[in-house]
C-alpha cells in the first residue's frame, strides 16, 4: 500500500505553540517543503475542538504552556472515540518530557532548538504513517461495506432458489456440514433412513423417534444416495421406489447438491425431489 507524495502533501496540520516566533518558523519551514494545508492555534484550550471538527492529519503540539500545558491536550484528544490513531508529535526542551509525552499516546516528539533537517524527517515519517493507517482503516470499511453487501446479494440468491424449488418440487431439505437437517419438507428422511426426530435448533415437538429403516424402500436405491451425499457429489434425478404393506408401490425422483461458503468450505446440503407416483397417477387419469 503506497502513498502518492500528492496525498503527503495535502495532509492537514495543525501547529499548537504558545510563542507566536515558534509558529512562524514551523509555518515557514512546512510551506518551504510543500505542504499545503497547514493551520495554528495559540490557544490550546480550543485544540480539542478544531480537532473534532477539521480531522488533522498531524498535530504539532508544544508541551510546555500556560493555563493548558500539551500533556492536558493530549488527554483531551484521547476522547475522542473516532480517533484510534492519534496523530500528536510533541515539541519539548526538555528531555525528560520525552518519555512521558510517548507514555501519554503522542507518536514522536522534536527536541527545541529545532534542528531543521530532523523536524523535516519526523513530521514526514509521523505523516506517513498516519495516512497509512488512515487508508488502511478505511480499506477495512470498504472491505466490511463489500462482504455486507455480498451477503444480501448470497442470501436473496439463497431466498430466490427456495422459492423456486419449492414450488417446483414436491419437497425440500438442508443438512449442515455435520449431516443435521435443519430443513425438512415431505418424505426425504424416511427416504434416507434417517431417524426421525426435531430439527436442528428447533424445540422438541413431541414427535417419537422411530427407526424407518426397514419400511419399503429399495436399499439399494437408497445407499446410492446415501453414497453420494457421503461423497459430497452432486446427483440429478435419481429414482426411488417404495413398497406399501397394501402392495401398492410409491416412485420419487430427488436431485441434490453440496453446498459451499466462499472459502470453498464445506457446509452442508440442500436437494429437491418430487413424488412421481401420484403425477404418474394424475396423468393416467387424465388419460
Amino acid at each position: 500500500m503506497k502513498l502518492a507524495e500528492a496525498d503527503i502533501l495535502d495532509a492537514s496540520i495543525l501547529i499548537v505553540d504558545d510563542q507566536e516566533s515558534n509558529i512562524a518558523l514551523l509555518e515557514r519551514l512546512l510551506g518551504e517543503s510543500g505542504y499545503t494545508r497547514v493551520s495554528s492555534t495559540m490557544n490550546p484550550e480550543e485544540v480539542c475542538a478544531l480537532h473534532r471538527k477539521n480531522h488533522y492529519d498531524l498535530i504539532l503540539l508544544d508541551l510546555q504552556m500556560p493555563g493548558m500545558d500539551g500533556f492536558q491536550v493530549i488527554e483531551g484528544l484521547k476522547t475522542n472515540d473516532a480517533d484510534v490513531y492519534l496523530p500528536v508529535l510533541v515539541i519539548t526542551a526538555q528531555p525528560g518530557h520525552k518519555l512521558r509525552a510517548l507514555q501519554a499516546g503522542a507518536r514522536d516528539f522534536i527536541s527545541k532548538p529545532f534542528d531543521l533537517l530532523e523536524l523535516r524527517t519526523r513530521i514526514r515519517n509521523t505523516l506517513e504513517v498516519r495516512l497509512l493507517y488512515r487508508k488502511l482503516e478505511n480499506y477495512s470499511k470498504e472491505l466490511e461495506q463489500t462482504v455486507l453487501e455480498r451477503t444480501a446479494e448470497l442470501r436473496e440468491s439463497e431466498a430466490r432458489y427456495r422459492s423456486l424449488t419449492e414450488l417446483a418440487s414436491d419437497w425440500y431439505w438442508e443438512q449442515d456440514e455435520n449431516g443435521n437437517f435443519t430443513k425438512v419438507s415431505g418424505p426425504v428422511l424416511e427416504m434416507l433412513g434417517i431417524q426421525v426426530g426435531p430439527l436442528l435448533g428447533e424445540v422438541g415437538d413431541g414427535r417419537e423417534v422411530r427407526d424407518v429403516r426397514s419400511e419399503g424402500w429399495n436399499q439399494t436405491e437408497r445407499a446410492a444416495l446415501q453414497a453420494a451425499i457421503a461423497a459430497r457429489e452432486p446427483f440429478l434425478d435419481l429414482i426411488f421406489s417404495r413398497s406399501n404393506p397394501n402392495g401398492t408401490q410409491q416412485k420419487y425422483q430427488v436431485s441434490g447438491e453440496p453446498m459451499f461458503n466462499k472459502s470453498l468450505r464445506f457446509i452442508g446440503y440442500r436437494g429437491i425431489g418430487i413424488e412421481l407416483t401420484a403425477r404418474e397417477d394424475s396423468h393416467a387419469g387424465s388419460a
